[in-house]
């Protein structure tokens, strides 16, 4: 949706249209403007669908981690060098000029980043899209809301071997929003959180 001041409004009033006219089991992806999409069509589109079979699995992203710590940084560099991460997202303006950046191999999460998720609509149904109402910043912490609230309910959140070229570093020097959702969004869950057992 084009001039959205929410990435929140703009998720929940896109899938409330979308919803009218989608089944239980259809596929829905919500994505970053900035990524290319390097799997190729056909795999991408099977990885995807085989990913969501399991009618427990909540979210499907490219890259995530097995434990938030009390930080709610998911890319926290010390579960980063202990292994605990899932993932591989390329960085940079090309294909040619970027930079890979290997979380871990694919397999179970508690959090996903929000460059590229999807899930199926009965599993958004159950997934409060709308913004909690002490995040200050419209744009921070949408990700790991979603997706460690299914976790909270019982789903199991999974990266898959899908392969994306981000743009954006995710730069946060002077976002307070940032900051601000990120301690909103630690008063709210008991951290840390992590799969049981990680795998």
């Amino acid at each position: 949706m084009s001039d959205k001041n929410s990435i929140f409004s703009a998720y929940e009033e896109q899938f409330k249209l979308d919803q009218e006219t989608m089944d239980d089991e259809d596929i829905i992806i919500m994505c970053h403007d900035d990524i290319e999409i390097l799997t190729d069509g056909e795999i991408f589109e099977t990885r995807l669908i085989e990913g969501l079979i399991p009618a427990n699995v909540g979210f499907v992203g490219v890259a995530g981690t097995t434990k938030l710590e009390k930080d709610a940084v998911w890319w926290n560099h010390n579960n980063w060098s202990a292994g605990l991460h899932r993932g591989l997202v390329f960085h940079g303006d090309s294909l040619e000029d970027s930079e890979p950046s290997w979380y871990g191999k694919p397999g179970q999460v508690v959090a996903l980043d929000g460059l590229f998720l999807a899930a199926k609509v009965r599993t958004l149904k159950d997934t409060n899209l709308s913004k909690p109402r002490d995040f200050e910043g419209e744009w921070d912490f949408y990700d790991l809301w979603y997706t460690v609230s299914t976790h909270e309910k019982g789903y199991n959140n999974m990266v898959i071997p899908i392969f994306v070229r981000h743009q954006s570093k995710g730069e946060l020097v002077g976002r307070d929003s940032w900051h601000n959702n990120r301690q909103a969004f630690i008063r709210r869950f008991r951290l840390p959180i992590k799969c049981q057992p990680p795998n």
